[in-house]
């Protein structure tokens, strides 16, 4: 028999309608409010080292908020250096010679010539058979085959340079690649939290050096009773309430992007998580809050008077109770 079933056999018995009732929901469109939120990173990376090599320098501070692309650390590039001037001289040689078509020009005139002086032997000796002997005539046609065949060797030589730049190019930006390798810089906007390694310790590819963590925005993850779920609530606007010290109870924006489709069979709570503007990294990772789900076409700035209770019911009473923690 199934739990409703003896529900309802227990109301017939005793007479107690309450048995039997089913709790409220929370309207999809009605703010309410969710207690006992935690504050953690959304993203963070532990930066490696990728090429291996003696560690040179380290230019940032433990604490210090960087931004993507800044450098953060130098391992030593002497050699990579070295060969990054080589490759530039090579590039820069091949590229002249392959913008040099003297050779190409010169045999094209060549040629010319050639068959400029063929055309007139040939001329002469069919008005003057016994000017120009065939000997003769034989070598001028050698002559202008000749400067041919050396018009396609200029040719092909020309085109050869040209790829050969295109070789000694590509060889410049891998060594400017192997000398970019070794700085170590951000992948993203954070604050550098732990420099595992020092200047002078040798490091191997993928070794982490350093580790940088986002905190803008940061995630409020929370559990929510299933029943307060009614609709889709991904996307909508969000207020944290967090006391700071100094500041008292201060509010934050964000926006609801989560909410897991899976159930708790225990407890009968849904994880959510939503991600919070940290405006001038006042709020930390591990902080506790409160949070308020607004109405779907509430502005995240518009916020939603605190109940006086600080349970997690919907606010006005939904008749839920406190919020699961």
């Amino acid at each position: 028999m199934s739990p409703f079933a003896l529900l309802l056999v227990a109301a017939a018995l005793t007479g107690d309608p309450t048995l039997v009732e089913t709790p409220a929901r929370a309207d999809a469109e009605q703010p309410f409010l969710v207690d006992s939120v935690l504050l953690t990173l959304v993203e963070q990376v532990e930066v490696p080292a990728r090429e291996a090599g003696v560690l040179a320098k380290i230019n940032v501070r433990e604490g210090q908020i960087v931004s993507q692309g800044l450098q953060l650390a130098q391992i030593d590039d002497t050699e990579a250096r070295i060969d990054l001037q080589r490759a530039a001289l090579e590039a820069a040689e091949a590229k002249r010679l392959a913008d040099n078509d003297v050779l190409v020009r010169v045999a094209r005139k060549t040629y010319e010539v050639a068959q400029v002086e063929l055309k007139r032997a040939d001329e002469t000796r069919d008005r003057f058979s016994k000017t120009i002997s065939q000997s003769e005539l034989d070598e001028r046609r050698l002559r202008t085959e000749k400067s041919e065949l050396e018009v396609e060797q200029a040719e092909h030589q020309f085109k050869t340079a040209g790829h050969l730049a295109l070789v000694a190019a590509n060889d410049l930006e891998l060594a400017q690649r192997n000398v970019e390798r070794r700085r170590i810089v951000s992948p993203l906007d954070g604050v550098l939290v732990k420099v595992y390694r020092r200047p002078g310790e040798w490091v191997e590819p993928g070794e982490p050096v350093l580790r940088v963590v986002r905190i803008n925005p940061l995630r409020a993850e929370a559990f929510v009773d299933a029943r307060m779920i009614t609709g889709d609530l991904t996307d909508r606007p969000v207020r944290l309430l967090v006391e700071l010290p100094g500041r008292g109870e201060t509010s934050f924006a964000g926006r609801l992007v989560f909410v897991s489709p899976e159930i708790d069979p225990f407890n009968g709570q849904v994880r959510v998580w939503a991600e919070i503007e940290n405006r001038d990294h006042l709020l930390s990772p591990g902080l506790r809050a409160h949070m308020q789900v607004l109405p779907a076409d509430s502005k995240p700035a518009e916020a939603v008077e605190k109940p006086e209770s600080s349970g997690a019911a919907a606010f006005p009473d939904d008749g839920l109770g406190e919020a699961p923690r």
